[in-house]
């Protein structure tokens, strides 16, 4: 954080965005400099902590330029109202770095979270997450909870295999609090997205990584032997000693959705072969070409083989009209689920030209004109 970023000017604060509540957004302040404590103190108020947390709306400007706020996001707060918590979004700051689904700004890593057992540790599974985590463009981390279960020999023998692919898994135990503390150190001062299939402890994770929460746990399924999704939208949880953990919606097979040609890029194994050579063919798929520098001698190239073919009749559908491009935001079309599960697509309406705002839309605008005309 940069000393621009903490200095706030008067009557203006700036804090982080932690969540999102219906029309609201849950912004966690930054430490007060002299003025702002000053204000502060003039008010009747008293903050439980040094980071204060104001329930603020978003300014009309921000909704008519189609300015979004996100989870994660930098933003200016002015006319904080210290008695009430409350205040108003006038300003979003430029971001770092963002990540569409779940939709958070500013992330800093991926925390991957599986279970070494129960459910038990699917080697394709998680080389599918790797991939999606990989194709975010931001740091990847790999945790494996569940370890006291499992002997040191066998972890021993996944953690070289995982090295193969790239990766040095963090071995921890919510039950017996195993590595905990050693895993809150590569979280300290950093905004992380736990990430991973239901069931292997991620919400359990967060409880034990901040003890004063207390979320919700599910339970695996006996007879699926998968996790039961118990994590219903994102929100941002302050760590001890700083830093912001994201829970996410926990999915066992999430969809890939890139191009072909940059599939390859996502295996760190293959990426460090292309970084030391090229192949013949510029457009090479890396499959049965001539000259191909990443070949087919590493672990994971059967994953490759099976993601590519999936990414080519994903492209091949899109150039024919067949599947809509959901990461497009200016498709016209969206899908729409049947009661028999069956999908189709149909045309997106424009909001504004053809849905009526609810009455509660306006009466929230019409209290945000008001404010305004006050100030």
């Amino acid at each position: 954080m940069t000393t621009l970023e903490t200095i706030s000017t008067h009557g203006q604060l700036l804090g982080t965005v932690l969540a999102l509540q219906a029309n609201f957004y849950r912004v966690q302040l930054d430490i007060e400099n002299e003025s702002t404590k000053l204000e502060r103190d003039n008010k009747d108020y008293s903050p439980a902590s040094t980071a204060p947390i104001f329930l603020c709306t978003r300014r009309t400007r921000l909704k008519k330029i189609g300015q979004q706020v996100m989870v994660g996001d930098r933003v200016v707060v002015s006319a904080a109202h210290w008695s009430s918590g409350r205040g108003a979004i006038s300003q979003v700051l430029p971001r770092q770095s963002q990540i569409d689904r779940p939709a958070i700004a500013n992330v800093d890593q991926i925390l991957l979270t599986f279970a070494l057992t129960d459910p038990p540790w699917q080697p394709y599974q998680i080389s599918r997450f790797l991939v999606k985590a990989e194709s975010t463009a931001v740091e990847v981390q790999l945790c494996l909870n569940k370890s006291e279960l499992v002997s040191p020999e066998k972890q021993q023998e996944i953690a070289h295999r995982l090295a193969g692919w790239g990766y040095q898994p963090h071995f921890v135990s919510v039950h017996t609090g195993i590595n905990i503390d050693a895993l809150l150190k590569h979280l300290k001062n950093k905004i992380t997205v736990i990430a991973g299939p239901s069931g292997v402890g991620k919400t359990s994770l967060i409880n034990m990584l901040n003890p004063t929460l207390d979320l919700r746990v599910g339970e695996v399924s006996g007879k699926l032997a998968q996790g039961r999704h118990t994590t219903r939208h994102v929100e941002l949880f302050e760590l001890p000693g700083g830093g912001l953990l994201a829970d996410t919606p926990g999915f066992n097979q999430p969809d890939l959705e890139c191009r072909p040609e940059e599939l390859v890029y996502y295996f760190p194994e293959a990426r460090e072969r292309l970084a030391l050579a090229s192949c013949r063919f510029r457009d090479c798929l890396h499959r049965d070409e001539p000259d191909c520098v990443v070949g087919g001698d590493w672990e994971r190239y059967e994953h490759y083989l099976q993601f590519l073919d999936e990414a080519i009749a994903r492209q091949f559908k899109i150039s024919h009209g067949q599947l809509v491009d959901q990461a497009d935001p200016e498709s016209t079309l969206k899908i729409k689920t049947k009661s028999n599960g069956k999908q189709q697509y149909e045309p997106k309406l424009e909001r504004k030209k053809y849905r009526r705002p609810s009455r509660k839309t306006q009466l929230q605008e019409i209290e945000q004109l008001y404010q305004e005309a006050e100030e």
